[in-house]
């Protein structure tokens, strides 16, 4: 075989190889940013849960600082205690209700409550709520933790599991 032959054969190989590898690169791209999109969805809920634990636990540290600076007769210290117990009371209240959302044969749901307000937020792993099942969660809420019609949001998220 002449030299020129091998040279163009060589040079094939060569573009061939460069394609292939620009193809491999555009194609893991395109596949990786898919599972992305599709590991944030279904992590929703755990994510969700994660921020609140690590929101919660800080608020908490804050307040035991709080409290350690002040004497126990102090107003001061009496508030950040109330304080504190209504977090503690909340956090319950939450693990409660999810639970008990949960029990309706919701594969996940989260719950959030308002430390200033008396607002209530559900999310609830749905496409979508229907009258009967929303009426089902708002009765839990109320039954249990007492809250007025007013201060409840429901939204269903879908997060594939």
């Amino acid at each position: 075989m002449s030299n020129k032959k091998k040279i163009i054969i060589m040079s094939s190989l060569v573009f061939l190889l460069a394609i292939t590898a620009v193809l491999n690169v555009l194609l893991a791209n395109n596949v990786f940013a898919k599972e992305n999109d599709v590991i944030s969805t279904s992590n929703y809920f755990t994510t969700y849960r994660s921020e609140r634990t690590t929101t919660r636990s800080e608020e908490l540290l804050q307040i035991d600082s709080v409290i350690a600076l002040y004497d126990e007769d102090s107003d001061k210290y009496k508030d950040a205690v109330n304080m504190k117990l209504k977090i503690i009371e909340m956090m319950e209240n939450e693990l409660l209700l999810e639970t008990l959302i949960k029990s309706k044969g919701f594969s996940d749901a989260v719950v959030s409550i308002g430390m200033n307000s008396d607002n209530v937020n559900v999310f609830v792993n749905s496409n979508e709520l229907d009258y009967n099942t929303a009426l089902s969660i708002y009765t839990v809420l109320k039954d249990e933790v007492g809250v007025a019609p007013g201060s409840i949001i429901i939204l269903p998220v879908y997060s594939q599991v």
